[in-house]
């Protein structure tokens, strides 16, 4: 099949359908009929696309947490919050049966959260169980965690699950679709996630998803990770408007630090206490939570509960420091997506491949054999993250020598 950034029309979406489905036992509920008379039935407080939209529109940030099927329950009742999320990369050992078992335990929107290296089984399952949201894309799924899956099989496949999204839009079911930034255990500039999700999001929006969340990994400076996230969302918006999609409803998301988390229970509240406030001063439409036991996950949703209850309707204050990161943050990331569409020739699928193939596109310490892994990152003198080598990133001089003089500020890296 070859690869283009184009809606698959409908007979070529349903005869591949037909391959992915004969992977598993026929189940008659993920026939696209069976499975839209589940969904018109989930009421609106269990949908993700409602809750964001209403979350949204009044200016709240929502609280994510995540669990199994015995947590669930407890996250909803106790830790009070508002969404929730459940990592089921076997998902299709499972089944419909099962994924509903666990979607009717609880009262709340649920998400599916994977990294599974073919996610089109998973998906149909996922969403016929009442699942509204898919998080997930082509490279944030392939390029941290897998080292030999090829980007080009994983963009097709990435291609199939917003397609089906696109369907059950098509079919008024509204279906939300999670983008998130390339993460490892290395720093990733700003500028680089922010590029990888907009791009994430228009092959998204062209296969006809309405419902799109993106979702920031947060690096730890305040002002930088407000700007980020504020350019973020104006970028995207201007991208899409341009690409000529319309109706596409974005929100943010905030993910809690992705770095080492404290086992002191103490200490591990400060950092989700922080990660919250920060989320709802960048005004992220949620934040989801990150604990480093399964079982303080409740006391972590509580905590993130009433900080942003204590925040509700405060913003980061607009400074000198605030406008200049959103600035160097939107002109790296157009660099970025400039050169993308320049290489692909206007096709974006096939920016993304030449991308990472000439080092356009580079993740620091990502498992990919297809990540050229020459750029670099350090800190600065107030822990913002920046390029310490560029690699063949494409930004310009000027920018380059931005980066540099904020790390040298801090005697080098």
């Amino acid at each position: 099949m070859d690869m283009e950034n184009k809606k698959w029309p409908l007979e070529k979406f349903l005869q591949v359908r037909a391959e992915v489905l004969s992977q598993w036992i026929p189940e008659k509920d993920l026939d696209l009929e069976k499975a839209l008379e589940y969904l018109i039935k989930i009421p609106g407080y269990k949908s993700f696309p409602v809750k964001l939209k209403k979350a949204k529109e009044n200016g709240r940030t929502l609280v994510q947490a995540e669990g199994n099927i015995e947590l669930l329950p407890c996250l909803q009742d106790e830790g009070e919050a508002d969404l929730l999320s459940s990592t089921v990369e076997t998902c299709e050992g499972h089944g419909i049966a099962y994924c509903r078992k666990v979607f009717e335990s609880i009262n709340l929107p649920l998400q599916a959260r994977h990294c599974t290296q073919d996610p089109r089984l998973l998906s149909e399952i996922i969403h016929a169980s009442g699942w509204t949201s898919n998080e997930g894309g082509g490279i944030s799924c392939s390029i941290p965690y897998s080292e030999d899956v090829a980007l080009e099989k994983m963009l097709l496949y990435w291609q199939y699950c917003d397609r089906l999204a696109g369907c059950y839009e098509e079919q008024g079911i509204q279906v939300n679709r999670e983008i998130p930034a390339p993460c490892t255990n290395a720093l990733v500039p700003p500028s680089m996630s922010n590029a990888v999700i907009i791009i994430e999001t228009l092959l998204a929006a062209e296969q006809g998803v309405k419902n799109i969340s993106l979702c920031y990994k947060e690096c730890g400076n305040l002002i930088q990770d407000a700007a980020a996230l504020m350019a973020l969302e104006e970028q995207t918006e201007e991208r899409l408007k341009n690409s000529g999609y319309s109706g596409v409803f974005i929100t943010t998301s905030f993910n809690h630090c992705m770095g080492g988390f404290p086992e002191d229970k103490a200490k591990a509240s400060g950092v989700i206490a922080k990660g919250a406030a920060a989320a709802a001063l960048a005004g992220a439409t949620k934040v989801i939570l990150k604990t480093p036991h399964e079982a303080m996950a409740i006391s972590a949703a509580k905590t993130a509960k009433i900080v942003l209850d204590m925040l509700q309707g405060q913003k980061l204050p607009v400074s000198k420091e605030l406008e200049t990161e959103t600035t160097i943050i939107k002109a790296e990331t157009k660099c970025i997506l400039d050169e993308v569409y320049n290489i692909g020739k206007g096709d974006l699928a096939l920016g993304v491949i030449a991308a990472f193939e000439s080092g356009v596109i580079d993740v620091p310490s990502a498992q990919s054999k297809y990540n050229p892994g020459k750029m670099m990152t350090g800190r600065d003198n107030k822990g913002a993250v920046r390029y310490s080598d560029f690699g063949n990133v494409p930004l310009s001089e000027e920018l380059k020598n931005y980066n540099n003089m904020k790390l040298q500020e801090r005697g080098g890296v």
